[in-house]
């Protein structure tokens, strides 16, 4: 959302204020404080956003939009605080996308980064640089910047899932731009690097078999993050939080430039706290009931939810459940502020 700045001092005289106008000068006394505000702030509102009321919307456009149209079916998540930009916060956009059985997406390459979380369904794959990429629920899927991809569904029910992209940080760089479509066409092989190469931690490929574009993972399947969960929780001491974050395994920076990812795991009853920081997540509740504390709001969440954490807003999430665990997966803009020299975080309490 762009803020209307203060540009002339009325204490000046108008034919004053009018040369100045003319020339496309203006005076920074008059906008000082709202360009560099005394406190931290952002317009961007926590939310949640409940699939129970989001889903039959979804189900909905799949009814009345064909892919040919659409190209890419997706209901965008809007933050109420931005003024109806489609964005989630200053710098993210979020996204929950549908195809149907049958349907294939088109095809194009993007300067946005993305990422793909399967919140619903089964059949659906995602191919990146000709590289298939199946979909499975909980699995995460990036899409590096200017990569080819496309979408296409050979199972029989609805595939569901959520889009992170960069787009309102690239858009104010004035570099967002994406290729005409062209049909999809088939991947080039019929798995990816996950499934062969990277299944195991601390294990890589002296010689990998994909081509090397600088990502060598781009799927990180739910069945192999969630036992790597269960297996640290299993472990740790009850006063320690069980988080994992997912990383390029080459390099072990995260997959994307601009983005992280994380997965948080809650034991039954058990409460995380995180401190205020300079960057905004989007949290997607994969699995368990609970409630979180974005700020001063309060959120009660289940399966397929979505919640935002604006920039420097504390958040708490509570597993609410008396003997299961919650697992909330989160994107984010770290990457992008810790490269911008922007990041910090409050100190422990």
């Amino acid at each position: 959302m762009t803020t209307t700045l203060t540009t002339r001092d009325e204490s000046l005289p108008a034919p004053y204020s009018e040369a100045l106008d003319a020339l496309s000068v203006g005076p920074l006394w008059t906008a000082l404080h709202q360009l560099l505000p005394n406190e931290r702030v952002t317009a961007a509102r926590p939310h949640r956003w409940r699939w129970r009321e989001v889903r039959p919307q979804l189900l909905e456009a799949a009814r009345l939009v064909p892919i040919e149209q659409a190209e890419r079916r997706v209901l965008v998540l809007r933050n109420p605080g931005l003024g109806g930009a489609y964005a989630v916060t200053a710098t993210l956009f979020a996204g929950l996308q549908i195809i149907l059985p049958g349907e294939a997406a088109p095809s194009h390459h993007h300067t946005p980064a993305a990422l793909r979380l399967v919140v619903e369904g089964r059949g659906a794959y995602t191919t990146v640089d000709g590289v298939k990429c199946v979909m499975e629920p909980g699995d995460l899927i990036i899409t590096p910047p200017m990569r080819w991809h496309d979408h296409g569904h050979e199972g029989r029910e609805p595939v569901v899932w959520l889009d992170g992209l960069d787009i309102p940080l690239v858009r104010s760089f004035d570099a967002s731009w994406a290729s005409r479509m062209r049909a999809a066409r088939p991947p080039g092989t019929g798995t990816d690097s996950s499934q062969d190469e990277f299944t195991a931690a601390g294990l890589v490929p002296r010689r990998s078999r994909y081509e090397d574009t600088g990502y060598p993972q781009v799927r990180w399947p739910w069945s192999t993050v969630r036992r790597a969960l269960a297996s640290m929780a299993a472990a740790a001491p009850a006063d320690q939080p069980v988080g994992l974050c997912y990383v390029n395994p080459k390099t072990g920076a995260p997959p994307l430039a601009t983005m992280g990812c994380e997965c948080q795991w809650l034991r039954p009853g058990e409460t995380a706290r995180i401190p205020r920081r300079t960057s905004s997540a989007v949290y997607q509740v994969i699995e368990g009931r609970g409630e979180s504390r974005v700020g001063d709001a309060t959120f009660a969440w289940e399966p397929g939810d979505t919640l935002v954490a604006p920039p420097w807003h504390a958040v708490e999430h509570v597993n609410l459940a008396p003997a299961a665990p919650a697992c909330l997966f989160q994107f984010n803009d770290e990457p992008a502020v810790r490269a911008l020299g922007l990041w910090r975080e409050e100190p422990p309490a």
